[in-house]
């Protein structure tokens, strides 16, 4: 592409390290700040609450911060560790954890294994530093931890003693494991590989893949869809599920019979699929890989023998629409998995089925429980349901009782996720605006949440954030509306302060009580901006009419909120200044961006748009998850053209007048990049104040912490160059 390369404007220079030197702007006031890297003279910070002889990964290089109090920055956004995929041992007194760290000079994340005692809060790490270690499963005894790694250069099964130690190769197998787990009885292993379909053995696809790779020929020939997906054009492979004894031998394909991938791609995992307790089962998720595919969200239920002796039985025929999840209570004489009622429409409400197993009667539980289940696993006992829904802002953790379908709320406030049962207790990760994951725990009979690590403290006292809080207003149709401000972390009230306009993408997601590492509102607070965050109608969390209402109306009700809440976050904060406002969004809040450049467009300093939507009709020949354009316009282009045309940012660009950043990873075939490139040719053909930014390594999302750096400088920068005291005059309001 080398016009585009030609017109890109240098912004900065990376180092090996992946710290920001001799950056630039151009057509920026030379008296907006810039935001450089902290200072060289800042000391690296080790992992929080570990032993001192454990807490050096001396392979890694982790991000430097400054050693006292400092506004947070996009620096402690990378130098925060991340917690992950807990998993309680048999005895119930050990919890193994994955902490992910960011590798600067490697530019990645690195993941290592940590043991949590839960009696006295000791936690240490068992893997070795290489190891990048993920999926761990306890063996039964609890001697020891598997795991996954490719320290050995495909990625297979390990195993280290629980109390750390130089890991061992359990598997050699030619293809790459992609997720694990053990079972019950402890004598086998499930895991998925990316495989031919046709290939009897998984030396096959090893063969096959060298054969290509030496061929020097990459042309791949299609006759259905998909042809590629999130980041990656399909090469005939499938995610399959296969069993292997733990003492080793041949592995056993579970899933071959069913003509999809499993785990689902792009995003499913071992959620996917669950072994019965005495290990003689596994039922597994999948969506049959026909022509149909790319617009059928029609994933059903499996259960397939253990051994392979009996071909996979279709649990879930009767339903046309989205069943996952499966899980087993704890005697195993009860299936639970989440149901969804509407074909083809990927954010219906996931309601709980309960199954008498292996073929006995469903029932729904919990039935008029209007949220969205989005985890679930059974309490010790079996007599609860401990799930985790979006609700109001936050994601708490519920227990549904089995009997009764009663829903209590036991923890309420923040993000919750991987709830596993403990006892008497349930552990689970928790993060709110303030902070990252931490593993926690709170009674199953209700009572006071207690949190078990302390991973980011260290780095949390030093970087100084902004108090967050959430407001309501009344929104289209005079509906309550819900939404959260992020002050400034330099908060003073004596002080008036420029306002960060985020719009969350889906459209049916949320801005909610969570901590992200992407999009985190508390990145704009360190740089001293007011943060306001709107779940417009369409978010989750709030109902399922609320979700669907959304459905044709993409640029209807959301924007009426939009400004709505905009204008009720200033009537309540003094504080904000309205006449230097920015607002930003990635994918779908990418599009409102550029929908608010046609139809709102004197209203802000500035507008950046990410990864957004500019034309309907090409985005819909051109993305690959069909079903869902078509559910949200109500057919393909060719069908629906007039509900595709009556929200089309591109027929409204003669309007366009909003300076606005574009963003757009070359990776992205969820909205393809040549959306970002038609958004910049529309500005730049009409003399708009418009820069562009462009990543040839990354997706739908911008994941490498080098890019991330420049992410956030360039959009802080832009922000800067319009809504700080020296820019320009506003322009004009209605």
């Amino acid at each position: 592409m080398p016009r585009l390369a030609a017109r890109l404007v240098p912004v900065c220079t990376l180092s090996l390290a992946g710290l920001l030197f001799g950056c630039t702007r151009s057509a920026a006031p030379t008296a907006a700040p810039t935001h450089a890297p902290p200072p060289t003279t800042a000391t690296p910070l080790p992992p929080a609450s570990a032993p001192a002889a454990a807490s050096v990964t001396p392979s890694i290089s982790r991000p430097v911060v400054p050693a006292g109090p400092h506004p947070f920055s996009a620096l402690d956004l990378l130098a925060l560790d991340r917690v992950g995929s807990p998993a309680l041992s048999p005895d119930g007194q050990r919890v193994v954890f994955t902490r992910r760290m960011t590798d600067m000079k490697a530019n990645r994340g690195w993941r290592e294994l940590w043991v949590l005692e839960l009696q006295d809060h000791a936690s240490r790490r068992i893997s070795p530093a290489d190891d990048n270690a993920h999926h761990p499963v306890w063996s039964p005894d609890g001697s020891a931890v598997y795991f996954l790694s490719s320290r050995g250069g495909t990625s297979q099964i390990w195993r280290v003693a629980a109390d750390g130690g130089p890991a061992a190769p359990v598997t050699d197998l030619p293809v790459d494991l992609t997720t694990l787990r053990l079972s019950p009885t402890g004598d086998r292993f499930a895991f998925s590989a990316a495989v031919y379909p046709d290939c009897p053995t998984l030396e096959c696809t090893a063969e096959r893949l060298s054969r290509r790779s030496g061929s020097g020929a990459s042309g791949m020939v299609y006759d259905q869809l998909f042809v590629r997906h999130w980041d990656t054009w399909k090469d005939g492979r499938r995610s399959q599920l296969f069993v292997i004894p733990v003492d080793g031998g041949t592995a056993t394909p579970i899933s071959a019979a069913v003509p999809g991938n499993v785990p689902s791609a792009p995003f499913g995992g071992i959620e996917d699929y669950s072994f019965s307790p005495d290990g003689q089962w596994l039922v597994f998720a999948a969506r049959t890989a026909s022509a149909s595919e790319p617009w059928s969200t029609n994933f059903d239920l499996y259960a397939a023998r253990t051994d392979g002796s009996v071909a996979p039985r279709n649990l879930s025929a009767d339903n046309p629409a989205w069943d996952a999840q499966p899980v087993f209570s704890p005697d195993g004489k009860t299936l639970a998995y989440t149901a969804m009622d509407r074909p083809g429409y990927e954010s219906d409400r996931f309601h709980i089925v309960l199954q008498d197993w292996p073929d006995g009667p469903k029932r729904r539980l919990a039935a008029d429980w209007d949220r969205s289940v989005a985890e679930m696993t059974f309490s010790s006992d079996g007599r609860q349901l401990l799930v985790t829904a979006a609700d109001t802002g936050n994601r708490p953790l519920f227990a549904v009782d089995v009997a009764s379908g009663e829903v209590r709320r036991l923890v309420a406030n923040g993000t919750v996720s991987a709830p596993i049962a403990a006892g008497d207790q349930v552990l689970y990760l928790r993060n709110d605006l303030q902070g990252p994951n931490e593993l926690w725990s709170v009674p199953v009979a209700g009572g006071t949440p207690a949190q078990r690590t302390h991973v980011n403290d260290q780095i949390l006292a030093a970087a100084q954030r902004g108090k967050a809080e959430p407001f309501e207003f009344k929104g289209w149709r005079g509906e309550t509306v819900h939404g959260w401000v992020v002050y400034p972390a330099d908060f003073s009230a004596d002080k008036r302060y420029p306002v960060a306009f985020l719009i969350h993408g889906g459209p049916q997601g949320t801005f909610s009580n969570g901590f992200s590492f992407r999009w985190n509102p508390q990145v704009y607070a360190g740089s001293g901006y007011a943060v306001v965050m709107i779940d417009f109608h369409g978010s989750i969390g709030y109902g399922q009419a609320f979700t669907d209402s959304i459905r044709g109306d993409w640029g209807g009700k959301p924007l009426v909120d939009l400004k709505r809440g905009l204008a009720a976050a200033l009537a309540e904060y003094s504080w904000m200044d309205g006449e230097r406002v920015c607002g930003l969004g990635a994918s779908y809040g990418g599009y409102m961006a550029n929908w608010i450049a046609g139809k709102w467009p004197d209203r802000f300093r500035c507008l950046v748009n990410h990864d957004g939507i500019f034309d309907q009709r090409s985005m819909y020949y051109s993305t690959e998850e069909l079903w869902f354009p078509e559910w949200e316009h109500g057919g393909p282009y060719h069908d629906a053209t007039r509900a595709y045309e009556k929200h089309n940012p591109a027929a409204h660009v003669r309007k366009w007048k909003t300076p606005m950043l574009v963003i757009h990873g070359e990776l992205d075939y969820r909205v393809p990049p040549s959306q970002g490139l038609a958004t910049f040719t529309a500005l730049q053909r009409q003399g708009v104040d418009s820069k562009l930014l462009v990543f040839p390594d990354e997706n739908h999302w911008v994941l490498k912490p080098a890019n991330s750096l420049l992410w956030h400088q360039t959009v802080l920068n832009w922000l800067d160059a319009h809504l700080r005291p020296s820019a320009s005059t506003p322009p004009a309001r209605p």
